[in-house]
Order: C-alpha cells, then structure tokens, then sequence
C-alpha cells in the first residue's frame, strides 16, 4: 500500500461526515423549517421547555440561506456553534489528509461547552430573556 493510499483512506472519515452534515444542510436550506413538517423538539414537547438546540434547525436554514440576523434569533448559541464546527471539522480533515493524530480537545472545553449549553437553555426559558434568546 502507497503513502497515497494510506492519506486518502485517512480522510475518508472526515470527508464522510463532511458530505453528511452538507447534505444534511441543503435539505434544510431547500425544505424551510420555519413552514414545519419537521418533527417537534422532544425536550418541548415533553417538558414545555427550550433546550440549548431548539430553533436549531431554523437556525441552519436561515444561515445557509444568508440571514444571519435570522439565523441569530432562532437559536444564537447554534449560530456560534456551527461556524466553530466548520472549523474544528477543517482541523480534523488537514490533520487526516498530512496524516498526523487526531486532535484531541482538552477535558475543560467539553465540559466548558455543556456547561454553556446548559445555561443557555435555562437562560432562553427566563420570561425576561426569551425575546432575546428564545426562537422567534
């Protein structure tokens, strides 16, 4: 087996979620959220409450389709989250095709990000505060 082949195998992965997550994106950006047909959040549904990923899929409808002021009122922490996912996503693909080790995120930020999450979904359901945390 060549160098060649060993680096292409290595991507493979990356690429595989890649082209999921962007198909994944073009039928939200085809099939508006915002008009249903999607099924509801089993968080609201069972608990009445917002999690961190309600309004996600708005979110990503209306960031694939260039309103980011739109995207930003259904859900602002996925708004942020998905950019940073692109990106750590692009790490993992050069890292695979240069055929280094997977990049491994310190301990603390895993458990920065679900304390982050957390907060903001008790956050978002605050009267106070769902204007401008809540999905619009």
């Amino acid at each position: 087996m060549t160098a060649a082949t060993e680096v292409r195998r290595g991507v493979g992965t990356p690429l595989l979620v890649g082209g999921l997550v962007a198909a994944a994106t073009l039928v939200v950006a085809l099939r508006d959220p915002h008009e249903g047909g999607y099924p509801l959040c089993p968080v609201l549904a069972l608990t009445g409450y917002y999690c961190a990923g309600c309004g996600g899929l708005r979110s990503a409808h209306d960031l694939a389709t260039g309103d980011v002021a739109g995207a930003w009122g259904m859900n602002p922490f996925f708004t942020i989250a998905m950019p940073v996912a692109a990106v750590l996503w692009l790490i993992w693909l050069v890292r695979a095709a240069t055929d280094r080790p997977a990049w491994q995120p310190p301990a603390w930020s895993v458990i920065a990000f679900l304390a982050l999450a957390i907060v903001f979904s008790v956050l978002r359901n605050v009267p106070a505060l769902h204007g401008v945390l809540g999905p619009v």
